[in-house]
């Protein structure tokens, strides 16, 4: 795609980026084909060509409109489109540096900034959030549909094994997972503490940043990837061999930290070292001996693979791969390329679109007759939770589960 970005980015680091993804788009359209919101709205805007089409004009000097940031703002961030895509466009990237300069040039209405900023001052922080979700639980029947928690209560927690083996991983403390779903870490400890692996959790970190990137707040993004690498960073100097993501939204952003930190120069070196060193858990065990597993005597489960597992992160097939090594009965899901709508803020920022989505893909689920959903992203599991049939799990929960309690 020919391209003559204007003077005031030309010659920045992020004009260059985008001057070289814009380029490598030949304007072929596959992308659209497997875009969950232009299937929603044949709206050529509301798919990846027409949405670089409308940063390629911001880029270039025109003027961007409330009509420009509507339609950046409707996408998911799916990055189904890089996968098609046979140029190998990176459009997350040019989607963030769009976003952005959009954001700086286009003043949002008041409560679409009240949203983002009340998003951004309690999501991130486990105590604000635990207060309001408790809160959200006794008013439940008088909430919206967007902001009602799901019926079903957390599994009970299980045990965290102490640390006893000589191979040690770190584990992200993170934000709403440790209150809505605690067990899914401790899930984790116990299963790799099975595998000869003792998982640990620093007691300084927190919140991996994602939703604060993706809600108008780099500045706060950049402070919460700061504070998880200095946490990390005693125990990975003293021989920690990997830190372990057990939410895939969380995995593909801390393997992004040495690109958003790039320019940080008491920062870079060391995210460079934390994203080569970060690992979505089904990495770990895809790569480990996993006969001390006890076997899924055939339970059938549908597996919803996050984009952020399958698109951003590339490990397609993986978790399939694992459940089936270990027994469990994998049903088809079609369109499994396709997003469930929950995408971060999403589901609260686009209810609409994202409850469309949602009842799509659990069409597509339960279609087989499963006996219960797994997912591997903490805010999928929640959105899918608020229609589902069946149980929704975090597929580690169930592979801990396997040969003792029923689920």
């Amino acid at each position: 795609m020919q391209t003559a970005l204007a003077d005031f980015i030309r010659d920045t680091a992020a004009g260059r980026e985008a001057e070289a993804i814009l380029r490598a788009c030949v304007h072929c359209g596959f992308c659209n084909a497997t875009c969950p919101t232009y299937q929603l709205t044949g709206d050529e805007l509301d798919g990846p060509r027409g949405r670089i089409y409308l940063m390629k004009q911001v880029l270039e000097g025109g003027a961007p409109s409330a009509h420009t940031q509507l339609h950046l703002d409707r996408c998911l961030t799916c990055r189904s489109c890089e996968v098609t895509c046979p140029s190998g466009v990176k459009y997350g990237r040019l989607l963030d540096i769009g976003r952005g300069l959009v954001e700086r040039r286009v003043r949002r209405s008041w409560w679409d900034r009240a949203r983002r900023a009340a998003l951004r001052a309690v999501v991130p922080y486990p105590r604000r959030f635990a207060a309001l979700w408790k809160i959200a639980r006794w008013l439940r029947p008088l909430l919206p549909a967007p902001l009602k928690p799901p019926e079903s209560r957390p599994a009970p927690v299980s045990a965290w094994p102490a640390p006893r083996h000589a191979r040690r991983m770190l584990a992200l403390a993170g934000c709403v997972q440790a209150e809505i779903a605690p067990n899914i870490d401790a899930a984790a400890a116990r299963v790799l503490d099975r595998l000869g692996i003792s998982l640990i959790e620093p007691s300084m970190g927190g919140c991996c940043g994602a939703l604060s990137h993706h809600t108008s707040g780099e500045a706060q993004a950049l402070d919460l990837a700061r504070r998880n690498i200095d946490a990390w960073w005693p125990a990975l100097v003293a021989g920690a061999e990997a830190i372990v993501l057990t939410a895939s939204g969380c995995g593909v952003h801390v393997k992004e930290y040495a690109h958003h930190l790039r320019d940080d120069p008491a920062y870079a070196a060391k995210a460079r070292v934390v994203s080569a060193r970060a690992r979505d858990l089904c990495e770990i065990l895809a790569a480990e001996d996993l006969t001390a597993l006890a076997p899924a005597a055939n339970l059938r489960v549908a597996f919803q693979s996050p984009c952020t597992l399958q698109h951003g992160q590339r490990l397609a097939g993986v978790v399939e791969g694992i459940l089936s090594r270990l027994g469990f009965v994998l049903t088809p899901v079609a369109d499994a390329h396709l997003c469930c709508g929950s995408a971060g803020s999403y589901s609260l920022l686009n209810p609409g679109w994202a409850s469309d989505l949602r009842a799509a893909k659990l069409r597509a689920l339960t279609a087989a007759g499963p006996a219960v959903i797994a997912g591997a992203n903490i805010g999928c599991l929640m959105h899918l939770q608020r229609g589902a049939p069946v149980a929704v799990r975090h597929w580690i929960e169930l592979v801990d589960a396997a040969g003792s309690s029923p689920l």
